[in-house]
């Protein structure tokens, strides 16, 4: 059944809007009434109560800001007359590590076909990587890219060329500009996979960054971390790694990175350094040799069954509404525990985005001292983020606000629900890999593409990524998942979103039923039964994090 309007948790004093609502509305919910002082928006949110200035306003249980003026029952909520606000935190030496576990009956002795992997992991794709170890090896890349993507039958599936072409041909014909606007010149060719030269490789990925000299020591480590971890992912059969050979992020530092993550490091890598080999054109030419033999090497992989243990989904959003952190973000919350609940593993990231919320995942975590790192962590980096004349409360785009997420506290407790109701196993500082089952928590900025990014360095094979207002962010190695918190939403931008939640919203569907049908979904695509929108696309968004400043 339809409703006007949401309380999300009992205590609030805010009611979120479903429709676009009118001043003068008189809206009924729970016994109550309430008459609209001005019209409100859906996915908006309006007060169940007279406040007066400086009182508090809750949602989602927990303080989402401070009134800056006297307000009204039935008074829309804005940036002018709402200030971000959220309560402190402390760690507690008590553990609430208690939970309801759900029924995953249905689940049982599922499996989905994988790439196993000697370390005991598996992949749910077969890529190989070319690594770059500083950004001066990035004209390298390119030219290898342009030499192994079509021959090899990796190309784009959209022929825009074709497009520009027939375009070009009618303005040579004389065509007006009227014309070509009017022209009818998509043209969707057809992915053949028979034409790949490997057919059990997925695809060669180029690992393109800015990053590896220039900034001080501490980037130039973490960047070797991450790319260590995406060198060791399941999703990887081996590597061709360029380095120039001076910069800061050496070779050696990358090795022992690797060691790090896998002790007994087996895959094929091929690592060649320009200012050793000396021309571009025998270093192109060595790249390439390795390169084929690597991807011979890959094609002897086969998809095999494997538990469901062996998901690791990151957990990402971008583009939020006012709907996300009411329908699709509590969905994924729900498949996360379904999943934890089967012994797999759940990475919840952005930590700008758990503002306010940081006391229910501290008293989550399983051990004081793993509360004591996530409070460590979440103090140092809103600490710099001050010290940079920012901050978490400006952690709102113009996007969120627009569609109701006005403080960042409204936005991080929507964004929080991601993470399901589970124990924090493990709380990990940019770029660890996760290595136990059960919901881990990943410092990571809450910029789309780095977050991304960054947890599937620390080992997430899937990627669920919810959207309010629609991105087509994707990932190189790793499946990214789109869904959509709004019906709208969905039939809008259909091309990029995989997974409709705006039935929730409509009634249609409850958060449960959703997170279910989620999890299905999940375990086709590691199954690689289901290409999704990204891997479709050939969205392959790769952003490290940079931490430190340029020197």
């Amino acid at each position: 059944m339809k409703h006007r309007v949401l309380k999300v948790n009992p205590s609030d004093n805010v009611l979120v809007a479903l429709t676009d609502l009118n001043k003068g509305d008189i809206i009924h919910y729970g016994g109550e009434e309430y008459v609209l002082s001005e019209d409100v928006k859906a996915k908006h949110k309006f007060l169940t109560e007279d406040l007066s200035q400086g009182d508090e306003v809750i949602m989602y249980g927990v303080l989402v800001g401070k009134v800056q003026e006297d307000l009204k029952k039935g008074s829309l909520l804005t940036t002018a007359n709402l200030k971000h606000a959220a309560l402190g935190f402390e760690t507690s030496a008590e553990r609430k590590t208690t939970w309801n576990i759900p029924d995953v009956s249905r689940w049982a002795g599922k499996t989905f076909k994988g790439y196993h992997r000697a370390d005991g992991s598996v992949g749910t794709a077969n890529y190989w990587l070319v690594v770059p170890m500083v950004f001066c090896e990035n004209r390298n890349l390119d030219v290898l890219k342009e030499s192994l993507i079509e021959p090899l039958g990796y190309g784009r599936k959209n022929d825009y060329q074709s497009q520009a072409d027939k375009l070009i041909a009618m303005y040579r014909t004389g065509a007006k500009p009227s014309d070509i606007l009017e022209a009818e010149v998509f043209v969707e060719k057809q992915s053949d996979k028979s034409n790949r030269v490997f057919p059990n490789v997925d695809g060669i990925k180029f690992l393109k960054h800015d990053g590896g000299c220039g900034g001080i020591r501490q980037d130039a480590e973490t960047l070797c971390g991450l790319l260590a971890g995406y060198i060791t992912h399941p999703n990887v059969a081996g590597a061709t790694v360029l380095s120039l050979g001076c910069q800061n992020a050496q070779v050696s530092i990358l090795q022992k990175e690797i060691a790090k993550r896998d002790a007994n490091f087996s895959k094929p890598l091929y690592i060649l350094e320009q200012q050793q080999i000396g021309t571009e054109a025998d270093l192109i030419s060595e790249a390439l040799k390795q390169t084929m033999a690597g991807l011979a090497e890959a094609n002897q992989n086969k998809r095999e069954d494997a538990p469901l243990s062996k998901i690791t989904i990151g957990l990402e959003c971008g583009g939020s509404d006012g709907f996300s952190g009411i329908s699709a973000n509590p969905a994924i919350g729900y498949t996360s525990d379904l999943l934890i609940a089967l012994g797999g593993s759940v990475i919840l990231a952005e930590f700008p985005e758990l503002c306010g919320v940081e006391q229910n995942l501290s008293d989550r975590c399983v051990s004081v001292s793993e509360a004591e790192r996530f409070s460590n962590l979440m103090r140092t980096y809103e600490r710099r983020a001050e010290e940079a004349g920012s901050g978490f409360d400006m952690n709102p785009s113009p996007g969120n606000i627009k569609d109701g997420l006005i403080t960042d506290a409204i936005k991080s407790a929507g964004a929080a629900k991601k993470g399901g109701t589970s124990p924090v196993v493990e709380v990990l500082d940019y770029p660890e890999k996760v290595t136990k089952p059960g919901l881990n928590l990943l410092c990571t900025p809450g910029n789309d593409v780095e977050s991304t990014t960054a947890e599937v360095g620390s080992g997430a094979n899937v990627v669920l990524f919810t959207t309010g207002l629609g991105t087509p962010t994707g990932n190189p190695i790793v499946p990214v998942v789109k869904l959509s918190s709004n019906t709208t939403l969905f039939n809008k931008m259909s091309d990029i979103i995989d997974i409709n939640t705006g039935t929730i919203i409509e009634g249609e569907e409850t958060i449960e039923e959703a997170g279910a049908r989620i999890l299905d979904y999940v375990i086709a695509v590691a199954g690689g039964e289901i290409e999704v929108s990204a891997v479709r696309h050939g969205q392959d968004d790769f952003i490290p994090w940079k931490r430190g400043v340029s020197l």
